[in-house]
């Protein structure tokens, strides 16, 4: 379907495409054919092809504030995703957030059946992403500008959604133009790190069947949010919270200066091994949970209270590349923050390490309370569970 372009191009792409089999980050033929046709460069106008082709997001725009806005996403973030979303020959695809390569293998996936709606609030975007699917031979793709909030009715219902954006809630526009038993995959933001998810349409909730760590711009519109944050050290340390957690107490500044209590679980991990689900379970189980940023403590999971904190640490083992975690806590309420943060560490530890880690439900209706952790967002409350 789409133009392969000159013998540079192809080489390349052949390159990036096997690498990605070799990762194991495609395992589907059918994407790793669409890898192959789709001319990635085209999309990546005045990129060195070196670049284009690649396993690196290429960023296309910033904000006044010098925030990425638009990007061509990391290679193997976007097959991680379609494999997610598993598109099938035929299906009808809607694409929020639009850069046009992400696209053009959705058409590649749903075949001449098939049909793909991108779109995107920002008209240099979708001006690109018109010229550059035309420019590669997706001239039927439907480009759309407008805010992502609200899907594309027109083209309802859909077969698969994809969020090519971070998203802080599932608006009800997404699932009310998602087919019964349709999937959406959407990178959401919750506590203080990304998850690629993949959600069924069950009823009238969602149901997630994977997720995967991932990283991507911001949502813009309607559907825009950010994290709180507090200062906790001369306004290069701050401890973040979500929407949700306005009421949450937080500590004061300086209290990082206060004596520490150094408090070790027992528990040990690898030394490059992954925590986030660490992080999410100490998100589900710690009252006034919270995320450090800046400085050394960048992205520490974190439990405050009005006048103390405790955060989640490590230190070397005999071991080389095993470490023990532990946490340092501070102010008043040191020793009861550190029991609790270390507890929770070692019921993760012997419950979850090796389990299949969290599962997700999002539930538009506010008078549903599902049990378990719940997330609360402004149209909908996302439900955290720990199967075991």
């Amino acid at each position: 379907m789409g133009a392969l372009g000159n013998d540079s191009a192809q080489s390349l792409r052949a390159a990036l495409t096997r690498h990605l089999v070799t990762e194991g980050t495609i395992r589907d033929e059918r994407l790793a054919a669409a890898f192959l046709a789709v001319p990635r460069h085209v999309f990546v106008p005045r990129t060195p092809l070196r670049i284009a082709y690649a396993d690196d997001v290429v960023l296309m725009k910033r904000n006044q504030a010098g925030e990425a806005i638009s990007s061509v996403s990391q290679p193997s973030i976007i097959a991680l995703m379609l494999e997610q979303a598993a598109v099938r020959p035929g299906d009808r695809v809607l694409e929020i957030g639009s850069g046009g390569y992400n696209a053009a293998l959705l058409r590649e996936l749903t075949g001449p059946d098939g049909s793909v709606t991108t779109l995107d609030i920002d008209p240099e975007v979708t001006e690109r992403a018109r010229a550059t699917l035309e420019a590669a031979g997706y001239d039927d793709v439907a480009v759309l500008r407008t805010d992502g909030e609200f899907g594309a009715p027109d083209g309802a219902p859909y077969d698969r959604i994809v969020v090519t954006v971070t998203a802080w809630d599932i608006a009800p526009a997404w699932v009310a133009q998602l087919r019964p038993h349709g999937r959406i995959v959407v990178p959401l933001r919750a506590r203080g790190q990304t998850r690629s998810i993949a959600f069924d349409r069950v009823g009238d909730h969602l149901e997630s069947r994977s997720s995967t760590l991932c990283g991507f711009v911001s949502m813009q519109g309607v559907g825009a949010n950010y994290e709180r944050l507090h200062p906790i050290e001369d306004e290069v340390v701050f401890v973040t919270y979500d929407e949700d957690q306005e009421d949450e107490p937080h500590p004061p500044d300086g209290v990082l200066a206060q004596p520490r209590l150094q408090v070790w679980s027992g528990a040990t991990v690898g030394r490059e091994e992954p925590l986030l689900d660490l992080h999410l379970w100490l998100a589900s189980t710690l009252p006034g949970y919270c995320v450090l940023s800046g400085s050394e403590w960048s992205g520490a999971p974190a439990v405050a209270t009005a006048d103390s904190l405790a955060y989640l640490t490590s230190r070397p083992t005999r071991q080389r590349k095993v470490v023990q975690l532990g946490c340092n806590g501070f102010g008043p309420a040191a020793a009861e923050l550190t029991a609790r943060l270390t507890d929770q560490v070692r019921r993760w530890h012997a419950l979850h390490r090796h389990g299949p880690g969290p599962a997700f439900q999002v539930y538009l209706s506010r008078e549903e309370r599902p049990a378990g952790f719940r997330i609360a967002r402004r149209h909908s409350y996302i439900a955290v569970t720990w199967p075991e």
